[in-house]
């Protein structure tokens, strides 16, 4: 049985990898900023016999990840998968409306979320992933590639870019204490922000996401892979 943390728990990639990972048996740490309001993630854990545990966590906000650290205490930590995003900003593209209308609280409030929460959670969680020599792996996008050959998603795309290198960096550093880091497209998911229309539904991402987590090596430490496995240029 392993120590699985996941943030934005509550929905769409986040929600799938719950179901995903507590078929294995598996011990679930379920972050989001509102479990009180998890409706659907709650009757899971009524019905998981205490596998599964909802905690609150605000990605933007220091003190609440302190926070999460202590819920955690000392357990081992054999994966962290930094899932909870925000679109962050217009979504607009320079065809559609103006890019003068972004609003860059948004901007600050993406950035905290999307790049600086998952190295402060990876800060955080450091002693309980040396335990486990475990791994880490954050949900990026396509679109924060420089091959994406579309405009717009200005924010979205600039703290996931952000969120990469950062990654990268701690997949250098912290491949002598043990801890594999890499990040991952998950696909165009049917969620809120893909809409129904998108290409495989969150099951299929997370089914995925959940084999190339299993897979990854010291070896293919830094990576940034596809939910079907496959190295992701950018």
């Amino acid at each position: 049985m392993a120590n699985i943390v996941i943030t934005g728990a509550n929905r769409g990639i986040g929600f799938a990898l719950v179901k995903a990972y507590l078929i294995g048996g598996n011990r679930i740490y379920a972050f989001c900023r509102n479990p009180q309001q998890a409706d659907e993630l709650n009757q899971l854990a009524a019905s998981a016999g205490g596998q599964l545990t909802l905690h609150a966590l605000d990605m933007a906000d220091g003190a609440s990840v302190d926070a999460m650290a202590e819920v955690l205490g000392d357990a081992p930590v054999d994966v962290l998968l930094n899932v909870a995003g925000v679109v962050g900003g217009r979504a607009d593209s320079l065809l559609d409306k103006p890019f003068t209308e972004e609003d860059f609280n948004d901007w600050r409030t993406a950035f905290e979320v999307m790049t600086i929460g998952p190295f402060r959670l990876t800060q955080a969680l450091l002693p309980n992933l040396v335990t486990a020599q475990g791994k880490v792996m954050t949900v990026s996008t396509q679109i924060a590639a420089s091959t994406w050959p579309y405009g717009g998603m200005y924010a979205y795309g600039a703290t996931k870019a952000g969120s990469n290198r950062l990654m990268r960096s701690l997949a250098i550093d912290l491949k002598q204490k043990g801890v594999a880091v890499a990040n991952i497209h998950p696909g165009y998911v049917q969620t809120d922000m893909g809409g129904p229309s998108a290409e495989i539904t969150p099951q299929e991402s997370a089914a995925g996401i959940k084999a190339v987590t299993d897979a990854l090596t010291l070896e293919a430490t830094g990576g940034f892979f596809k939910w079907n496995g496959e190295e992701h240029v950018w």
